[in-house]
C-alpha cells in the first residue's frame, strides 16, 4: 500500500520539517500519527501490508501514562469499547503462599484523570491497529508506504529519521548505534483462554519459581495469559494437544482459577533484555523496541515504548513551532529518555532475579517485601505509580 500526501495548500510554521518513521507496528504508527499532528510532514515505512499489520494475536496491558498519550491524540474515546479495565491486581508468590492486592484506589490522585479506579486496561492488538491505520489514512501530511518493497534510501532527504522497527532494527544497525543484548534463561508463552474463578475486572501477577505468570482480563471470562518459564519447557507446552495443554495450565494456576477453553493457539518465544546506546545518532532517534526491550513481568513493555512516543511528540511540537532548534531535538530526546528506560530495565530484571528462583536465602527478603506492601498503603501507592507512570514520574500519595 502506498499513498502520497497531497501538497499543502497553506504555509505552516513547520512546512519544511519532514520525518521518516521506520516500522508501522503500534509504536511506529503512533509515532507517525503524533508527529503528523504536531505539524510535521511524515513518511511511514513498513515492509508489511496493512492486513499483515492487523493479524497479531496478542493483548497489551496499558497503564495511565499510555492512557494519557491516547487521550492527547484523541484516540481514547474511540478505543473505549475495546478496553477491558481491571480495578484489582493480585500479586501472588506461589512459593511462599503470600499475596498482596493492589486496587485502583491505591493510586495517587491525578487531576483531571479518567477512570481513577482502574489499575490499568487490557487492549487487544487488532482494534488498536485498525484505529491507528484509519487515523493515519486521514492525515493530510502523512505518506504511507506499507507493503512497499522499495527501501526509503532513495527518497527525498528528511530532517529526522525515527527507527521504530523493533528489536532487530535495520535502521539502528545502519546508523551504527551499539546494541546490548542479554537473553534470559526463560522464554514466554502467550495464549488466550476462558477461565472460571476470577472476577472479570481482576488481573493476576503470579511469581512462580520457574518465572512470572500474568493473567490479564479481556472481558467476561476471557483472559490473556503471559507465562514465563524455561523456553524448552514452553516449547513442549506449545506442541501439546489442547486438552493436554489445559491440564498443564490448570496445574500452574492458583486453585481457584480453572482453565476451560483455549481461544487461540499458544505461542512461545525467547525473551531478552535489550538496550541500544546512544538513543540517537546523525539525525536518527530510536523509539520503542528498537531502543529497548525488557522482560514482560509487570507489563511494562508497550508502556515504556509509548513514553518514548510522548516525549518525542512534545519535542516535535516545540520544533514545529520554532521553540526548539531542530539540531537539538535528537539530543534532547535521548537526554529525557535514558533514565526512565534504565530504571525500568533494572527494575524488571531485579523482579525476575528475586522472585523466579528457588534460592532459600532470598525467601526472607521476598517475605519481607510482600509483608511491607501488604501493610503500608503508601508503599503500594508508590509501587503502582512507578508501574503506571514510570519511575521518573512518581506521584506520591
Amino acid at each position: 500500500m502506498r499513498r502520497t500526501a497531497p501538497a499543502a495548500t497553506t504555509a505552516a510554521p513547520a512546512a519544511s520539517l519532514r520525518a521518516r518513521v521506520h516500522g508501522a507496528g503500534p509504536t511506529g504508527a503512533l509515532t507517525a500519527l503524533a508527529m503528523a499532528r504536531s505539524g510535521w510532514a511524515v513518511e511511514l515505512w513498513d515492509p508489511l501490508p496493512p492486513a499483515a499489520l492487523l493479524e497479531r494475536s496478542r493483548a497489551y496491558a496499558l497503564t495511565h501514562s499510555s492512557a494519557e498519550l491516547l487521550q492527547s491524540l484523541n484516540l481514547w474515546q474511540a478505543l473505549q469499547p475495546h478496553l477491558a479495565p481491571f480495578c484489582r491486581l493480585e500479586l501472588c508468590d506461589q512459593a511462599l503462599q503470600q499475596r498482596v492486592s493492589f486496587l485502583g484506589g491505591d493510586l495517587p490522585s491525578r487531576p483531571g484523570a479518567e477512570a481513577q479506579d482502574a489499575v490499568g486496561w487490557i487492549l487487544q492488538h487488532r482494534p488498536l491497529m485498525a484505529l491507528l491505520l484509519q487515523e493515519l489514512e486521514r492525515q493530510p501530511r502523512l505518506e504511507l508506504h506499507l507493503g512497499d518493497a522499495a527501501g526509503p534510501g532513495a527518497e527525498r532527504a528528511v530532517d529526522l529519521e525515527v527507527a521504530a522497527d523493533g528489536h532487530h532494527s535495520l535502521r539502528r544497525r545502519a546508523a551504527g548505534i551499539r546494541h546490548w543484548h542479554r537473553p534470559y534463561r526463560q522464554g514466554c508463552l502467550t495464549v488466550q483462554v476462558r477461565l472460571r474463578g476470577s472476577q472479570p475486572d481482576q488481573a493476576w501477577e503470579l511469581f512462580r519459581p520457574e518465572g512470572p505468570f500474568a493473567v490479564l482480563p479481556l472481558g467476561d471470562d476471557a483472559f490473556q495469559l503471559v507465562w514465563s518459564a524455561p523456553l524448552p519447557r514452553l516449547q513442549q507446552l506449545e506442541a501439546l494437544e489442547p486438552a493436554a495443554f489445559l491440564d498443564a495450565l490448570s496445574a500452574a494456576l492458583p486453585e481457584q482459577l480453572q482453565a476451560e477453553v483455549l481461544l487461540d493457539r499458544p505461542r512461545a518465544f525467547p525473551v531478552a533484555l535489550d538496550w541500544a546506546w546512544p538513543l540517537q545518532r546523525k539525525g536518527v532517534v530510536l523509539v520503542g523496541e528498537a531502543a529497548h526491550r525488557s522482560h514482560p513481568v509487570g507489563g511494562q513493555g508497550l508502556n515504556l515504548c509509548w513514553r518514548d512516543v510522548a516525549v518525542l511528540q512534545q519535542l516535535a511540537a516545540r520544533a514545529a513551532s520554532g521553540r526548539l532548534p531542530l539540531r537539538q531535538l535528537p539530543r534532547r530526546y535521548a537526554a529525557r529518555r535514558w533514565l526512565d528506560i534504565a530504571l525500568v530495565l533494572l527494575a524488571t530484571d531485579a523482579l525476575v532475579r528475586l522472585f523466579s528462583n528457588r534460592q532459600p536465602l532470598l525467601l526472607p527478603l521476598r517475605r519481607l517485601a510482600l509483608a511491607l506492601l501488604g501493610r503500608f498503603s503508601w508503599l503500594r501507592a508508590v509501587s503502582l505509580s512507578a508501574m503506571s507512570d514510570g519511575p521518573c514520574r512518581l506521584r506520591w500519595p
